[in-house]
């Protein structure tokens, strides 16, 4: 009896001891929480009453036409196009028109000085003397075959010498205007028989001054082109098509012509040219549509696109309308069930218009939102901000 009572104590303390180790390890290693499901920040939810500001079809195989964006530039339209030289070898003097200057038909475009010019107003003053002699020589024998003394014969043979210096001096005069000198300066020549020091290159076509190859005291040479006019009212837009899509456009077909000087206007224009060979270097045919300018706002080598309409052909596409731009990636919202939808990513081709190829990301029938995507998009924004 004595020994256990002396060892209740020692029992009770290593009890003690145990339930004290017991709790601090229940404090160390705490139980383990069940995770908390978080929220889709893809997913949006909306209530009844806003359902009614979207729309939702089916993605479908639609005949689209998808046009093809051709990069080019504006050109003269060489229809419309006049290089003007000199007929002479000669000096310049003056030049008067530079690039941009707008002229008319007749305007003068630089100043010539020429020996040439001195011989041909020679040549005209000594027909026009041989002229008016013949004239007189023609009316003596007129009053002598009146008076008995010559016959008819030496009438006949003068007349012959007037028709013969007539034409020299039609020939004389066409050679003047050939060169450049006007029809006052030719009058001027006949009435005072004074010589003109210098001609004048004139403009053969009203347009602009798209182009000068001459300077002051320059030498030309006849044949050269000192100036290209261009009437700009019409232009042309050449761009390069690449050899695979040489049967995708046809002769005198339409397109759109997109010009970035001009902003979002849109011309239009046809296929006027088609070529028949392709360039080695770039694979490439050339091509060439008319476009009418009557503001004149193209402007030779302003770059353009061309945008041809190919032939329709069935493929899954959606509406623009349907695109939300998210992370600088294209996306749609599908349809998960009654009034809940998902942000989904979509691989899509460009612009077809109204619609846009899907190349990845959807299939056939896949229920999405056609009308009021961006302001959904917003609606999950805020939803995933709270």
């Amino acid at each position: 009896m004595i020994a256990k009572k002396t060892n209740l104590p020692r029992i009770l303390a290593l009890s003690c001891a145990m339930l004290v180790l017991l709790v601090g390890c229940e404090k160390k290693n705490p139980p383990v929480k069940a995770p908390v499901k978080l929220a889709d920040p893809m997913v949006v939810e909306i209530t009844p009453q806003l359902a009614s500001n979207f729309s939702v079809a089916p993605a479908e195989m639609l005949a689209i036409s998808v046009p093809q964006r051709i990069a080019g530039r504006i050109d003269v339209n060489d229809h419309f196009t006049t290089r003007i030289g000199s007929a002479i070898t000669g000096r310049v003097t003056e030049v008067i028109a530079t690039v941009g200057t707008r002229v008319s038909r007749g305007q003068a475009l630089a100043r010539l000085a020429s020996p040439e010019l001195t011989n041909a107003q020679l040549a005209f003053l000594r027909a026009l003397s041989s002229s008016k002699l013949a004239e007189r020589s023609v009316e003596r024998a007129q009053q002598l075959l009146l008076a008995d003394v010559i016959g008819s014969a030496e009438l006949q043979r003068r007349e012959v010498e007037l028709s013969v210096a007539r034409a020299e001096l039609r020939a004389a005069s066409d050679q003047l205007r050939l060169i450049g000198m006007t029809a006052t300066a030719i009058e001027k020549l006949r009435e005072t028989g004074a010589l003109a020091s210098e001609v004048l290159i004139i403009a053969t076509r009203s347009g602009i001054v798209v182009e000068r190859k001459v300077s002051q005291g320059q030498v030309a040479q006849p044949g050269d082109p000192l100036f290209t006019v261009a009437d700009l009212s019409s232009v042309w837009v050449v761009g390069s098509l690449p050899e695979q899509d040489a049967g995708s456009v046809s002769m005198h077909q339409l397109v759109e012509v997109e010009v970035p000087a001009l902003g979002d206007s849109k011309l239009k224009g046809k296929i006027i040219f088609i070529s028949d060979t392709v360039a080695p270097d770039t694979r490439t045919i050339t091509i060439r549509t008319e476009v009418s300018n009557p503001k004149f706002e193209l402007k030779p080598q302003m770059l353009a696109t061309l945008v041809i309409s190919n032939k329709l052909s069935r493929q899954l596409a959606v509406q623009s309308s349907a695109v939300v731009r998210e992370n600088d990636k294209d996306h749609v919202f599908i349809k998960l069930e009654e009034n809940k939808y998902r942000l989904v990513p979509v691989e899509l081709e460009d612009d077809a218009g109204e619609f846009r190829r899907v190349k990845k990301g959807l299939t056939e029938g896949t229920e999405i939102v056609v009308a009021g995507a961006f302001h959904l998009n917003n609606e999950r924004r805020r939803a995933e901000l709270k």
